[in-house]
């Protein structure tokens, strides 16, 4: 007798969100990160530790050309931590460098971000504001380097 298994989606509801989201945090500097926590902490639930801090290395993969054979690029630091709230949500965090406290508060965001009551104020006051200053900073970069930009042209000498 065959077994079926229930089907399973790859991307459940929200997911996209909460990866959108979690991108933001990890990509927020550590001050900026800190001092919106800060703000929230106080009346936040506490999270207790599961796994970390913890400081390790992640391999970095890379193609020739985008399509070639993978080869071993080198390494980078990586910290991660996963926390539980009293509620029973857990958070996981992984951002690269090593400041662990950076992946604590991560973790916790990431924890509150899944409880209904919290998710609309994560994004109002973490999740938008560094989604903002990233895109700012890109914008900030692109100026930059278009007052750099030389064009060069051909003057026709009208000899054919």
């Amino acid at each position: 007798m065959a077994m079926t298994i229930p089907f399973l989606p790859t991307s459940p509801s929200g997911a996209a969100d909460r990866r959108r989201a979690m991108a933001a945090v990890a990509l927020a500097p550590s001050p900026f990160l800190k001092s919106r926590y800060a703000d929230l902490v106080d009346a936040a639930p506490s999270a207790l530790p599961v796994r970390g801090p913890e400081v390790g290395l992640v391999m970095l993969r890379g193609r020739a050309g985008g399509g070639g054979a993978a080869f071993n690029l080198g390494e980078a630091s990586v910290c991660r931590a996963t926390v539980r709230l009293e509620t029973g949500e857990v958070g996981h965090a992984m951002i690269l460098g090593r400041d662990a406290e950076k992946a604590r508060i991560a973790a916790h965001l990431d924890a509150l971000w899944q409880v209904d009551a919290w998710r609309e104020r994560i994004e109002a006051e973490v999740v938008a504001p560094a989604l903002a200053a990233d895109a700012q900073a890109l914008r900030e970069r692109a100026e930059e380097t278009a007052a750099t930009r030389v064009d060069f042209f051909t003057v026709a000498r009208g000899e054919d």
